[in-house]
């Protein structure tokens, strides 16, 4: 466990009957930023608020940077949080409110000051010393708590649902902050949101969480393109998702590593070609992904002779303009396929899809994935 910052092992807590860690084992790095991603009650909140200190779990042990803090208070541990309601105090200056901590810790005045003054200016605030939280916006409310939470020098700092609060746009834009100052700062940051392109969009690896339990750890990229269960596929982004049997596998040379070509027959589709780098079998049962933005739609027939390419027709039942892209929900003779075409020029690069247009859908049987294999 060398260069952890973070170590969870066999972590388990329930409140009453209910069980809301179920054997947590996670390992989180130092410097990384590393967020919990899942719905609202999986248990990411009450396991940062375990790392804090404020919950103790019925059982498992935790080290932070190779100690053991189990049962160290939570004004002990190397750790400070920043909370979705600021909880600033409304009394107190933003520049007071920053100097709380050190005042506490008996700093002189002057060291104070310079402490203060580097870290409002780390949070773009320093034009604002003299204001109280109420003459603030949001994102500069959570920008003065972050700013209270690391001018303790924490090895780690936690934050819970910190953006939640903020609009659209404003969160965009703190998150990008949010990621300068990890990246200025150099510390382990702990991300707890529910909201999967926060997570994908900052986190040099992320847990992905339901009903108590990790079901994949991993970077963005790997969890959006690999993954681990259907609640995954479904969770993380848009995506088509079906059951199948294999019937036929090859051994293909894929840049020098085995891989396996795999037909799936799907009883809403078809028979569907997608490759796997695990080896799997004729006659077991599987889910199959396709993600939206990896489908081809064209008006007319493709013409390539590649034998990996999978190829459907439907008919055009929705389609959802966005600016930047399009959604098509296609209804093909069985099921339902959503679609997203981006919009990289101005003309679109060909005719216009509409409502009940005859179209094809296309792909690779590289870009689908099968997610789980039961049997």
């Amino acid at each position: 466990m060398k260069g952890s910052d973070v170590v969870i092992e066999g972590v388990s807590k329930s409140f009453g009957d209910f069980q809301v860690l179920n054997n947590i084992n996670l390992e989180i790095k130092k410097g990384e930023f590393f967020s919990l991603l899942g719905p609202s009650g999986c248990g990411k909140t009450t396991l940062l608020r375990i790392i804090a200190g404020f919950e103790h779990p019925d059982k498992g042990k935790l080290t932070l940077g190779g100690d053991d803090v189990l049962y160290m208070p939570p004004n002990k541990r190397p750790t400070n949080t920043v909370f979705q309601n600021y909880a600033l105090f409304p009394h107190l200056t933003v520049f007071e409110n920053v100097a709380f901590s050190p005042r506490l810790k008996g700093l002189s005045s002057g060291q104070i000051k310079n402490k203060v003054d580097e870290y409002l200016q780390l949070v773009r605030l320093e034009g604002h010393a003299g204001k109280k939280p109420n003459q603030l916006s949001g994102g500069q409310k959570q920008r003065v708590a972050i700013a209270r939470a690391l001018i303790n020098d924490p090895r780690v700092l936690l934050l819970d649902e910190p953006l939640s609060a903020l609009d659209a746009k404003l969160r965009q834009h703190m998150l990008i902050e949010l990621d300068r100052i990890h990246d200025e700062i150099g510390i382990t940051f702990i991300y707890v949101t529910h909201d999967q392109q926060e997570a994908l969009s900052v986190s040099d690896r992320l847990a992905v969480m339901n009903q108590g339990d990790i079901l994949q750890v991993d970077t963005p990229h790997e969890i959006y393109e690999s993954p681990a269960t259907n609640f995954v596929a479904r969770f993380i982004g848009e995506t088509n998702l079906f059951d199948g049997t294999i019937i036929k596998v090859d051994k293909i040379d894929v840049q020098g590593t085995v891989e396996y070509l795999a037909e799936v027959e799907i009883p809403e589709l078809g028979i569907v070609k997608v490759t796997d780098v695990d080896e799997i079998h004729p006659g077991q049962t599987v889910s199959f992904t396709i993600r939206p933005e990896k489908i081809v739609i064209t008006k007319e027939k493709p013409l390539t002779k590649r034998e990996d390419i999978n190829l459907f027709q439907g008919i055009i039942d929705e389609p959802i303009y966005s600016g930047f892209q399009t959604k098509f929900y296609v209804q093909t003779d069985k099921t339902m396929l959503r679609v997203i075409k981006q919009h990289a020029n101005y003309s679109d690069e060909g005719p216009e899809i509409r409502w009940k247009d005859h179209v094809y859908l296309s792909w690779s049987a590289l870009d689908g994935y099968i997610v789980e294999v039961r049997k």
